[in-house]
């Protein structure tokens, strides 16, 4: 049985994350730490009070919090981080102090708490503009904000620690994740793009729409957690790229996808003053862990939309 530590159990992949751990038979306690800036407890919901779910409440990059949330932990799942490449332009100190300085904090303490498996979240967002059509882990990464910047900092300093002693880590480049949950953000592409469908608002498009992203469904995205932390031995690798090789999408054809599924919608395409981020990304290594993502973008998006309209829950591949 495991005891396990999720941070940022409060935002969006925790808050699916948490409900598919806490009914894990492997799993035998869930801690979450959160400073709740950005998550909330409501996305907690129907698992407060009852006995279990600890929750400490805490900074990641101060030592007491960390200290308290990591005794008697033998996984550390690590969500916790300021997100959005967009949003961190302008406020470089800040994401680097929680992305990196907070994971170097993590780490040291859970190398000093025996903590036997670290699984820290990345992003595809640090490959940046590739001209490369097939990603690999093995591709040079070229971080173009500071965002992606931080996380490959992070994902330097989570290996660091599994070479220096006993504790084993993996880093997962997650693809750009959508779909209905309690924690559920809408600054992601595909949840925007619903949302705005929904609502009667032109879907806006940055450039030409040719920029490149794979996408991946949270219930997907909780899942390959999950099983890195409790079956280390099938994912013995530094770092996996996550998601679906048919779901790398250009982003005009994901507004396609949404009108097709959604509705009739107007477009715009708007300057782009910052080009984003574009990245077709291979999964064959994620291949090898025996892993299968369930869920199908065109299938995500009409769960997403039936879930916003209170017709669905938005749980129908979860296990």
């Amino acid at each position: 049985m495991t005891d396990v530590l999720v941070t940022g159990g409060g935002g969006y992949i925790g808050s699916v994350l948490v409900p598919l751990l806490l009914t894990d038979d492997r799993v035998s306690s869930v801690r979450i730490l959160d400073s709740f800036v950005d998550g909330s407890p409501r996305a907690l919901a129907g698992h407060l009070g009852d006995g279990t779910l600890d929750i400490v409440e805490g900074d990641i990059v101060e030592s007491t919090p960390v200290e308290r949330a990591m005794q008697d932990i033998d996984v550390v799942i690590h969500l916790a981080a300021i997100t959005g490449a967009g949003a961190s332009h302008g406020r470089t100190d800040q994401t680097f102090r929680v992305n990196a300085t907070g994971t170097a904090t993590l780490l040291n303490v859970a190398t000093e708490s025996d903590v036997g498996r670290f699984v820290f979240a990345s992003s595809c967002n640090v490959y940046g503009r590739s001209e490369t059509a097939d990603i690999s882990e093995t591709t040079a990464a070229a971080p173009i904000n500071p965002y992606a910047e931080s996380k490959l900092n992070a994902e330097r300093l989570v290996r660091d620690a599994s070479t220096a002693g006993p504790m084993t880590t993996t880093s997962l480049r997650m693809s750009t994740v959508f779909g209905a949950a309690p924690g559920i953000r809408f600054n992601l592409v595909v949840n925007q793009f619903v949302f705005r469908a929904m609502t009667g608002r032109r879907l806006s498009v940055y450039g030409d729409g040719s920029n490149w992203r794979p996408f991946i469904h949270v219930e997907d995205a909780a899942r390959a957690y999950r099983d890195a932390a409790l079956v280390p031995d099938r994912w013995p690798a530094d770092i996996y790229n996550v998601g679906v090789d048919d779901q790398n999408m250009q982003i005009r054809e994901l507004a396609g996808v949404v009108r097709e599924q959604v509705g009739a919608v107007d477009m715009e395409y708007l300057e782009q003053e910052r080009p984003g981020p574009s990245y077709r990304v291979n999964f064959d290594r994620l291949d090898e862990t025996g892993y299968e993502p369930r869920w199908e973008i065109s299938a995500g998006i009409s769960d997403l939309e039936s879930w916003l309209r209170g017709n669905g829950h938005g749980r129908g591949a979860l296990a």
